[in-house]
């Protein structure tokens, strides 16, 4: 096979610590090497590494517990939003549909396109659930960790990278630890959890927080919970929804203070509808509506997810202060850091050339995936 010619990339390059001004050589797919200088960054795009959503629900009318199209669909338009990898997540559902979505997706991984988002596997945001804290999850299908044999879980495995439980659901320590067994990485979410039995669970191999302040208990003074439990263990990764509705912009110092930088997650939690406009849709067997960028539960005021692609979540975390090497490292390096993924998520030699062209409001206008540009769809 013929090597790829080296193309070079000039502009000004997101790093782990800085902004700096600096050439990318691309070979075959690959940072050859990264060439930059110490004088301030002022001219030209801004390169940053491909953002990694690792909680999306679907795009652009596209919905991850689809067809092998839907998720071909939904790959393409997350890519123009500057997301180059991905894991396509479930809701809650019959243990039985869960595992043909698993299957769906395996199925579809090595013809996944080109010019689309990368799956690095699958999430299940679900079953394992309190029914008092289950958000947009319908309760119906809901199971208690300690009711179900092993046997059950494993076709569920092959392809599985994040989890969510409820670790105060009787047997949840139990199967935290389990999936941890199997490579799975275990997320605490939609739980009612006190904040002993918060800790319990990240001690049982929980290393990551399902969208946090949403769906779990808090900081109460009285009463603490997950909340306060994720924010001060320095270990545990927690995702933040950065568009403002889920948590209000006044809080995200908070968040930003307390966890180490390399644990902060943005993930979109996006729904079919992102996209699309206002309109109604389903997720999950529940109806849901869409008015001025709000996802709802029809007839309620739940929240049941965003219309939000990572583009925006970066954004908007620089816009509330964090430094923009801070608000990429959120989208890129450290999601790929949770699943144990090294092979790209920064600019250095030897990385994937998965790149991010940005303007200087932090609008995508290109997007590398593995040394191939794409056009933007600037959010």
């Amino acid at each position: 096979m013929s090597r790829q010619p080296r193309d070079a990339v000039i502009g000004r390059l997101v790093l782990d610590d800085r902004v700096a001004n600096g050439r990318v050589v691309i070979e075959d797919g690959w940072i050859a090497a990264v060439e930059s200088d110490d004088a301030p960054a002022a001219d030209g795009p801004l390169l940053a590494p491909g953002f990694v959503d690792v909680h999306v629900h679907g795009w652009g009318g596209h919905d991850a517990m689809g067809d092998r199209a839907a998720l071909g669909g939904m790959a393409r338009r997350l890519l123009r939003h500057g997301v180059t990898s991905f894991l396509p997540t479930a809701v809650t559902a019959p243990l039985d549909a869960l595992v043909a979505f698993a299957g769906r997706v395996r199925a579809w991984l090595p013809d996944a396109p080109a010019d689309g988002a990368e799956p690095l596997g699958f999430d299940l945001e679900g079953p394992f659930l309190a029914p008092a804290r289950r958000g947009a999850h319908d309760p119906a299908h809901l199971l208690v960790p300690a009711d179900v044999p092993r046997s059950t879980l494993e076709p569920l495995l092959d392809g599985l990278r994040l989890l969510t439980i409820a670790p105060e659901l009787p047997g949840a320590p139990d199967l935290i630890g389990w999936f941890r067994e199997h490579g799975v990485a275990v997320a605490i979410g939609h739980s009612a959890a006190t904040f002993g039995e918060a800790r319990a669970g990240y001690a049982a191999g929980a290393s990551s927080t399902t969208h946090l302040f949403n769906a779990m208990t808090g900081i109460d003074h009285r009463a603490p919970g997950v909340a306060l439990a994720a924010l001060l263990d320095d270990e545990a990764y927690v995702e933040l929804i950065a568009d403002g509705l889920h948590v209000d912009a006044a809080v995200w110092p908070l968040i930003t203070r307390l966890k180490p930088p390399d644990r902060l997650l943005l993930v979109s939690d996006a729904i079919a509808l992102a996209g699309m406009g206002d309109g109604r849709g389903w997720i999950g067997g529940l109806e849901v509506e869409v008015v001025g960028g709000r996802v709802t539960l029809l007839g309620t005021t739940t929240l049941a997810g965003s219309v939000i692609a990572l583009d925006i979540a970066v954004r908007n975390l620089v816009a509330a202060g964090v430094s923009l090497p801070a608000a990429v490292a959120a989208a890129s390096r450290n999601p790929l850091a949770l699943l144990g993924v090294t092979d790209r998520g920064r600019i250095a030699a030897g990385q994937r050339a998965d790149l991010v062209e940005l303007d200087a409001e932090l609008r995508v206008g290109r997007v590398m995936r593995a040394g191939t540009w794409f056009a933007g769809e600037a959010g």
